[in-house]
């Protein structure tokens, strides 16, 4: 397995992190530990989550997975795991953080509040990567990044990242970084699958630029890629439970996922891994971690049967013609996901 660094750290990752957004959720202590013990049997070194999960968020189960997390690190080398926390701050869109202490605002007060909550339910006494899940837009970037930086001098974190930021705020953050001697964000988190190439358009450039390392998040696209959607629209898994809610912004996600194009793109794709003779999601996950600036691809499962297709992608490259045939789709049914 080749290992690769993020951004300018000493951070050295598996091309896989092993994502834990339903861990308290969708899937109990039990199998978690299952699906942890799986992905680090196979030599996944990098594992994420963040303040705010479980999925869906909900004020009584926040902080639920970190919990379940840190007590599984009990059980390896600490330094044999590098592990990877959000902040979850100021969200805007479809998600809004249940309103509690440390999940309000990217400020001094909050970041030290949820810096120390994650700490407590980790149960270590550092995290390789923090991370700022939402940009803030109220809060100035200056005190949000002072802030950070106090974490790394106090050797509570080793490094930095973001998460759903763009291009501006990125470069805006490192240079008030760069201006005044603080940490930078290593990493930024975002979307990015066969589905949605948005990142392409101008994000790539700030990362190859700047040395920023991409960990993509939904590969397959919550599910969308592997298929399961394909026989008549959401009827079970993540879609299917989001689409019986009544609020609007996440019925607009829904659409944004799973609507006609994103379904005949997949049909497209899902021809793709056949004649090559692997899965969709192998695919899908394959695709994502092939490009320079992506350090590792997030997966998730709610099963350990589920990772089987994932790591089956740990040391695929997929062929040109492959690519090509991928890139096609693309240039036929363009931003399926808007």
């Amino acid at each position: 397995m080749q290992y690769r660094y993020i951004g300018k750290s000493g951070l050295r990752v598996s091309p896989i992190c092993m994502g834990t957004m339903t861990f308290g959720s969708k899937c109990d202590k039990k199998t978690a530990f299952a699906i942890m013990d799986k992905a680090y049997e196979q030599g996944i070194n990098f594992f994420d989550t963040a303040e705010v999960y479980p999925v869906p968020p909900r004020a009584e189960s926040v902080g639920r997975t970190e919990e379940i997390v840190g007590e599984w690190l009990q059980t390896k080398p600490r330094d044999s795991v590098i592990i990877a926390t959000k902040v979850a701050g100021a969200a805007s869109g479809w998600f809004v953080p249940p309103v509690r202490s440390g999940l309000t605002a990217i400020d001094a007060h909050h970041i030290t509040q949820a810096v120390e909550g994650s700490l407590r339910r980790l149960q270590c006494d550092y995290i390789d990567l923090y991370q700022m899940h939402w940009p803030d837009t109220v809060v100035p970037r200056e005190e949000s990044m002072a802030a950070f930086n106090s974490l790394v001098q106090s050797g509570k974190v080793r490094y930095l990242g973001t998460s759903n930021d763009t291009a501006y705020g990125t470069t805006k953050s490192n240079m008030i970084s760069r201006y005044n001697g603080f940490s930078r964000f290593e990493s930024i988190q975002n979307n990015f699958s066969l589905l949605n190439r948005r990142f392409l358009d101008e994000m790539v450039e700030m990362c190859q630029r700047e040395t920023i390392s991409l960990l993509p998040y939904s590969p397959i696209a919550g599910g969308v890629l592997t298929g399961k959607y394909n026989s008549g629209g959401p009827t079970s898994g993540r879609f299917h439970d989001y689409a019986c809610s009544e609020d609007k912004r996440i019925k607009a996600m829904v659409h944004r996922f799973v609507n006609d194009r994103t379904l005949a793109a997949t049909a497209r794709y899902m021809e793709i891994a056949q004649k090559a003779g692997i899965s969709p999601t192998t695919l899908a996950v394959a695709w994502s971690k092939q490009f320079d600036f992506v350090a590792s691809t997030i997966i998730g499962a709610t099963d350990p049967s589920q990772l089987d297709d994932s790591l089956a992608a740990l040391d695929l490259e997929l062929s040109k013609e492959v690519l090509a045939a991928c890139d096609q789709v693309h240039a036929e049914i363009i931003y399926p996901m808007g």
